[in-house]
């Protein structure tokens, strides 16, 4: 197996991964607009290992709308990702990756943030303009903190 990539698959892969930063980051400075250009109609999250049931098919207006209300009463939203395993394979890339979430609040009664701590798979699909996620699964292995943030102290 040669470990050589062409300048061509190296730029593929840059586009698939800037797609999957740019969601993180849109949600972290709670751009909507932006947040929602990086999804594809339908789309496909799959937040199970977390909150049961099953995946949710959305628009990408319902995934923004969704954690635009979901993230409303917090402070600070901070997304850190790492260890990205990336491939391509023709009309379709997968994006294995680490991540943290922490959720602030400065207004809550008692501890003030919760972590979550999961691995995060991102299923890709391009469009003539760039690349679109199709499919999220969240992973969870832990949460630590304040699991009622939201609902903890004046609103």
């Amino acid at each position: 197996m040669s470990l050589t990539l062409s300048a061509s698959d190296l730029a593929t892969r840059l586009a698939v991964e800037d797609v999957v930063v740019q969601m993180f980051v849109a949600t972290d400075e709670r751009d909507w607009p932006a947040l929602e250009s990086c999804f594809t109609s339908p789309f496909t999250l799959d937040m199970t290992s977390m909150v049961g049931g099953a995946p949710a098919e959305m628009t990408p207006n319902q995934v923004a709308q969704a954690w635009a209300a979901g993230f409303e009463p917090l402070d600070h939203v901070h997304h850190q990702i790492g260890n990205l395993r990336t491939e391509v394979s023709g009309n379709q890339a997968l994006v294995r990756c680490h991540g943290v979430a922490f959720h602030h609040r400065g207004k809550a009664i008692g501890l003030k943030s919760r972590i979550f701590v999961g691995t995060y798979e991102l299923q890709l699909q391009p469009f003539p303009d760039r690349w679109r996620i199709s499919r999220l699964v969240f992973k969870l292995k832990f949460i630590e903190g304040n699991l009622e943030l939201e609902k903890s102290g004046p609103q």
